[in-house]
């Protein structure tokens, strides 16, 4: 790779992109954060005898107040904003050092949004484990070895961060990456299933950019076939960053899935997946109807014309 390919990789374009990603997200989580507290508590709460997400979130709201569904929302935003902005930063130089000027495909979509996914796990899988700790710090858990929950440990970020590596192992900041490098593929489903419907409706109604619904409505389309068809690995993802040295009881993750579905059958598998369809569907909607929009607004505010990952300004 060249001087000039390298520096277009690195370009003011790309992190456009990604800064425009990692705002997204951030507008998007704190909107519907409370329906990503529901979830989280359904999918590590065995115990948990309600099933329904506004059930949920009123029974917390009723246990342990209205600010509780907010609980964690600081660390979570730190963490939405780096993990984006890595991804975008580097799904699109991915696009740019290997598509430039030739045709995009949904292969091609599938395999560098794969690629990201998996820099992004390696990347901030720590930040995550500790964003799901600090979130269910100070929770009413049902189940009977979450109790501890209840009691706070951590102080914030950077202290939790010392205490599990110091307590636990440097290692366990990186509980449940197996899992998220396999759920590498949600992402990569959810910007296949994206670009290919966004160029689908560019070629419908012949323009580059659409309106803000449209990419609303294509955001919400890509987030639910990804996410029904990846969420049982979802659920051990979360099990395996909140439960402490007991996430290393389980050999591989498919004797994690084989557990819950004897445990619990198969229904347990899918356990909290209405409040993750309802959560992550509408944050990933609003998340890219933002960044679209962003994108666009702020390469017009630079007298350009829309640049897509791959092109070059001029």
């Amino acid at each position: 790779m060249g001087y000039s390919a390298l520096a277009n990789v690195f370009s003011y374009t790309n992190l456009v992109h990604a800064v425009a990603g990692a705002v997204g997200s951030v507008v998007s989580m704190i909107v519907f954060y409370p329906l990503d507290t529901a979830r989280t508590r359904l999918q590590v709460d065995d115990k948990r005898k309600a099933n329904h997400t506004p059930t949920v979130i009123a029974d917390i709201i009723s246990q342990e107040g209205f600010t509780a569904l907010y609980r964690g929302l600081v660390p979570v935003l730190t963490t939405i904003s780096c993990s984006y902005f890595v991804y975008f930063y580097t799904y699109n130089c991915l696009k740019t050092a290997f598509i430039g000027k030739e045709k995009p495909s949904s292969i091609k979509d599938l395999s560098f949004a794969f690629i990201a996914g998996v820099v992004n796990v390696l990347v901030t899988t720590p930040l995550w484990v500790v964003n799901t700790r600090l979130k269910l710090q100070g929770a009413i858990m049902e189940t009977e070895d979450l109790h501890d929950n209840q009691h706070a440990k951590y102080r914030g970020i950077l202290d939790c961060l010392v205490k599990v590596a110091r307590q636990e192992g440097v290692w366990s900041l990186w509980n449940g990456t197996k899992p998220s490098i396999v759920l590498a593929s949600n992402p990569a489903i959810h910007f296949m299933v994206y670009e290919a419907v966004k160029r689908y409706f560019q070629h419908a109604f012949n323009q580059t950019e659409l309106s803000g619904l449209v990419y609303f409505v294509i955001g919400a389309i890509a987030k639910t076939v990804a996410t029904v068809l990846t969420y049982p690995l979802q659920v051990i993802q979360s099990r395996m960053r909140v439960r402490y040295r007991q996430s290393n009881n389980s050999s591989s993750t498919w004797d994690a899935l084989m557990d819950i579905a004897r445990t619990h059958g198969m229904s347990g598998l899918y356990k909290g997946m209405e409040a993750k369809l309802l959560q992550t569907v509408f944050t990933a909607a609003l998340m890219f109807m933002v960044y679209e929009k962003l994108t666009a607004a702020t390469f017009r505010m630079m007298g350009l014309a829309y640049v897509k990952p791959g092109q070059t300004l001029t």
